[in-house]
């Protein structure tokens, strides 16, 4: 990937709230883009829910009246593709929501991402102290007269993510791979520094989740969040998307095997009280 001076977007991403679902992973083959192959974590495949924050907003250096902080909604899952560094991990939206319209135009014209302009709304309220559990976030959007509403408790003080650890696999993705109509398929780099979580106590997703999602994540999506994260976040840049050669985009899955895998360990991400 070619090395590009100045990014296209620069933003803070705040007070990110993951929900982080099991899903067989052959519902995921058909939007899987080519040159790509499923980051699994432990053997299983995960489709996360995201809600966050966009703040101080910039395209290519210039502000964009009244598209400067909003909040965003996400459902993503995970893929990598070697590179001459090694693995690049990465995701993949398979459906984004926010309020604002030059927003879904940027992303789905320059990036062909799957962009839906709906009113939303958030709450965040982060705890004083390392005793403080008065922690909560909530997400809301509606689509037509459905409400979708994603929400969380939290406590105390965040601190770094577990080396190996699934928050860790889940939250340090730093790439981002589109899937275009032509077959083809572009790359991102998305650089930012490591986040810290805080201990999710209780978590939910309440909705019809076949509405925006489709039957393929429905089940998913109406069950319990396997893991939950509530992270800080930090400041962003996103590069200009590039597309992959021919020759990377058709590479024998043996050649990518071939790089050391990603490696295992038990996890310490925040389990989920059932509702």
């Amino acid at each position: 990937m070619t090395d590009v001076a100045r990014p296209f977007l620069t933003a803070d991403w705040r007070h990110l709230l993951m929900l982080n679902y099991d899903v067989d992973a052959d519902s995921l083959t058909p939007f899987l883009p080519r040159g790509t192959e499923l980051d699994l974590w432990q053997g299983r495949a995960i489709i996360s829910l995201v809600g966050f924050r966009f703040l101080n907003t910039r395209i290519k250096g210039w502000r964009i009246p009244f598209h400067q902080d909003f909040p965003e909604v996400n459902l993503r899952f995970y893929v990598r593709r070697a590179g001459p560094e090694g693995w690049r991990r990465g995701v993949v939206f398979l459906r984004e929501v926010s309020p604002k319209r030059a927003v879904r135009w940027v992303a789905n014209t320059i990036y062909d991402e799957q962009y839906l302009t709906l009113p939303m709304s958030y709450r965040v309220q982060i705890p004083a102290s390392a005793t403080d559990r008065t922690g909560r976030a909530e997400y809301h959007w509606r689509s037509g007269n459905q409400p979708f509403q994603m929400s969380a408790d939290f406590h105390g003080l965040p601190s770094r993510l577990t080396p190996d650890s699934e928050a860790e696999f889940i939250a340090e993705h730093y790439w981002g791979y589109t899937r275009h109509a032509d077959g083809s398929t572009s790359e991102y780099r998305v650089e930012h520094p490591p986040w810290r979580a805080w201990p999710v106590t209780r978590a939910e997703f309440q909705c019809d989740a076949a509405a925006l999602y489709g039957a393929a994540f429905a089940t998913a999506l109406a069950g319990v969040p396997r893991s939950a994260l509530m992270l800080d976040g930090s400041a962003v840049s996103v590069s200009p998307g590039q597309h992959l050669p021919r020759g990377e985009m058709d590479m024998p899955l043996g050649q990518v095997a071939a790089v050391p895998p990603t490696p295992a360990a038990a996890s310490p991400s925040s389990p989920v009280p059932a509702r």
